[in-house]
């Protein structure tokens, strides 16, 4: 079973949905306008029910079946970046500073072109739970939709997402069973000394010693309090502080993420953060706050649901182009939160050989839409199988 052909037809129409998303570019939960249009579509499409502002700008629309069955949730994002656009595209972003960095615009249209099929055709029992989501970059919009009650309120017994993946094969799969991206977290440190001129710097405490004192020995946690078969990442990526050559800072900030699945290495390193911080502050004379925020799970997807939506890709693709059981990596998705109160799984579709994600001259592949909207509506018709022949010896 390749490409359903219905959707195959609707190629330019998704193409033109998502450069429309693309050129108007929105930001965390102030995905208004975006919603907007997605509403407009859907009522175009005719389905059954929309339920808008969850978590804010987030989207739930329903699609009923021709009987009787459970729901099936299924997951786009619709948010851009914070970054300034390099692709030259003639649709390229409108607003100055913000693009769609990560391909949401194309995740968008692909759920908009299952759900304009399955309102069109409805060959499934049951219904399905489209769900359009914000704030999957900076914000947890995933999870502020699940706190909202939409698993309860709308009965989903499962859910899915997909995710584009530059590098991977266009039109490839690409999932695993169990864990699959990890836990995020976010540290910031404020460190207040005392400022002067740097030509009499006795008179200072010296905020920048302390910074780099600090920075150094996070790093050991990984060589020297970590065991190196378990997943975990530590990144520095912001470290502000200083205004001139001659002039010794007051204050310095440093922020970084950490990336882990095991809860106990979690623990572990908020724990040695604390006792670090508190150190170096001491040995340099220096004031200093560790703010330790705890962000998105790890993503964990159901094992019979991944292995059921890996024979979904296997019809639409073909058997070499589903990477099954891949282990996992240590980027990280607001799914999770869905994937934590319901089964089911997480899919990369690949993009081919393109800019990477969250790069400025990345942009989505459009020709990968009719191949990821064709995998939602197979997965639907697939576990809420609907016979025609049935219904119709029953009413005879």
């Amino acid at each position: 079973m390749p490409v359903v052909n219905r959707i195959a037809g609707l190629a330019s129409e998704m193409e033109g949905w998502r450069k429309h998303i693309h050129a108007n570019p929105e930001l965390g939960f102030e995905c208004h306008e975006t919603a907007r249009f997605v509403v407009a579509r859907l009522r175009e499409f005719g389905v059954d029910e929309i339920h808008e502002g969850i978590a804010k700008t987030g989207i739930v629309a329903i699609v009923n079946g021709q009987g009787t069955g459970p729901t099936i949730g299924l997951r786009a994002d619709m948010d851009a970046l914070p970054m300034q656009e390099e692709t030259g595209a003639d649709y390229a972003s409108d607003v100055p500073g913000r693009m769609h960095a990560c391909g949401h615009d194309g995740h968008t249209s692909m759920l908009l072109g299952a759900a304009k099929y399955l309102a069109e055709t409805r060959k499934f029992s049951g219904r399905v739970a489209l769900i359009f989501q914000p704030a999957e970059e900076d914000g947890g919009g995933g999870g502020r939709m699940v706190e909202a009650g939409i698993m309860d309120r709308f009965d989903i017994a499962q859910v899915y997402a997909l995710h584009n993946a530059p590098g991977l094969p266009e039109g490839a799969f690409m999932t695993t069973p169990g864990p699959i991206m990890a836990a995020v977290d976010t540290l910031h440190i404020h460190i207040k000394g005392v400022g002067g001129h740097a030509a009499t710097p006795q008179e200072t405490r010296d905020p920048i010693p302390a910074v780099i004192g600090m920075v150094t020995a996070i790093q050991n946690i990984i060589t020297r309090n970590h065991n190196p078969l378990d997943d975990l990442v530590i990144s520095i990526t912001q470290i502000h502080t200083g205004s001139a050559e001659n002039v010794v800072p007051e204050t310095a900030y440093v922020n970084g993420t950490i990336r882990t699945y095991d809860p106990k290495v979690q623990d572990m390193v908020e724990r040695r953060l604390h006792e670090i911080v508190k150190g170096q502050a001491a040995a340099y004379g220096v004031e200093a706050e560790l703010i330790y925020e705890r962000w998105y799970p790890a993503t964990v997807n159901n094992a019979e649901k991944a292995a059921f939506a890996a024979d979904i890709a296997r019809e639409i693709s073909g058997p070499d182009m589903v990477l099954w059981d891949q282990g996992r990596e240590m980027g990280a998705e607001d799914f999770s939160f869905m994937l934590n109160a319901r089964p089911g799984a997480f899919l990369f579709i690949g993009q081919g050989e393109t800019a990477a994600v969250h790069q400025t001259t990345y942009d989505f592949n459009d020709r990968i839409a009719p191949i990821g909207a064709s995998f939602f509506a197979r997965l639907v018709e697939t576990a809420l199988p609907y016979e025609q022949h049935s219904r119709l010896a029953e009413e005879a």
